[in-house]
């Protein structure tokens, strides 16, 4: 009887080993349809965001054209205390402060407004026309947007330059001003993409009941009212994880847009990290100082995407994990 006994608990923990050892498999077996789909996907970021990260132990060497990236000599943090103690430090990190703050600000509102507008619409038609009218922008390529701004802010031939001499200022050049530039930039970006961003705050207000906007009608709400009380608290949630995601491309500007976008007069402000990276590293041929740039970047991007995921899930209990 003691020996049964015994036996007991060895045998209740083999069982439950065989069960986890067969966990995978049996989920592998039943879902595999699932992992089918999923696996193209899985293989895409594999290849083109884990595997270059070998690539990261540049940043610490000394490149070697003959050795590869891993055969030169190890220099530990030196290019990123050449990058610190550089003059132009400063100036890059408040360039892309400025830059990214500022659209992350407005191309974080803009998109929220025009779907609470859209959502206010009545008419089936009148919508949708208003929907694809605020799409359409985000399908024209970076180098048309900029070609367009060339054509529009033209010094000397400039439709919105001629429309601004209407109210006195004669020959203003919006591309060439060092003041002009950040405006410029973020005005025109919300406009390419905020029709866009808005689809996702569209789905989440088609989730709503339409009996709460009945009700409230019923309860005498007008317009601000049905937005304040009830569209805004939906849309609370889908806020809350964009804002996070957005946070962590704090540092992460627009390069093809910038790039295209600068001339030696607004150069002052419109050299930012990205733009940097590109003309040393490619340009230059410094790779490993690039490297150390872009790492430099990526953590702190990395570091704002955890703060801020953080500060989310103790205030509104609302996180990405």
């Amino acid at each position: 009887m003691t020996a049964a006994t015994d036996l007991r608990p060895a045998a209740g923990a083999e069982r439950a080993r065989r069960r986890a050892g067969a966990g995978p498999a049996r989920h592998f077996r039943r879902q595999w349809q699932l992992w089918v789909m999923v696996a193209p996907a899985i293989a895409f970021v594999a290849v083109f965001a884990y595997v270059p990260m070998y690539g990261l132990q540049l940043a610490f060497r000394e490149f070697d054209f003959a050795a590869g990236l891993a055969g030169g000599d190890w220099v530990g943090l030196k290019y990123f205390r050449q990058f610190f103690e550089s003059p132009q430090f400063w100036t890059l990190i408040r360039n892309t402060v400025v830059i990214s703050v500022s659209t992350l600000v407005v191309g974080f509102i803009a998109p929220i407004a025009l779907a609470l507008l859209v959502n206010q619409v009545l008419g089936r038609r009148r919508k949708q026309f208003l929907q694809t009218a605020t799409y359409l922008p985000h399908f024209i390529s970076v180098v048309v947007i900029v070609g367009m701004l060339q054509v529009f802010l033209s010094p000397s031939s400039g439709l919105i330059t001629r429309f601004v001499g209407l109210f006195g200022v004669e020959g203003a050049n919006f591309l060439g001003s060092a003041t002009a530039f950040v405006p410029v930039y973020v005005i025109s970006d919300v406009w390419q993409h905020a029709g866009w961003n808005s689809i996702i705050y569209l789905a989440a207000l088609a989730g709503v009941s339409p009996q709460l906007y009945e009700a409230a009608r019923i309860d005498g709400a007008g317009r601000f009212s049905i937005i304040r009380h009830i569209d805004v608290p939906a849309l609370a949630p889908t806020m809350i994880v964009l804002l996070i995601l957005n946070m962590g491309q704090v540092l992460n500007t627009g390069f093809e847009k910038i790039f295209l976008m600068q001339n030696p007069l607004n150069l002052e402000v419109s050299e930012v990290i990205a733009t940097y990276v590109y003309k040393i590293g490619i340009l230059s041929n410094q790779f490993s100082y690039a490297t150390a740039i872009g790492l430099f970047n990526t953590l702190i991007n990395f570091a704002f995407l955890v703060v801020a995921n953080q500060i989310a899930k103790r205030v509104s209990n609302t996180s990405l994990w």
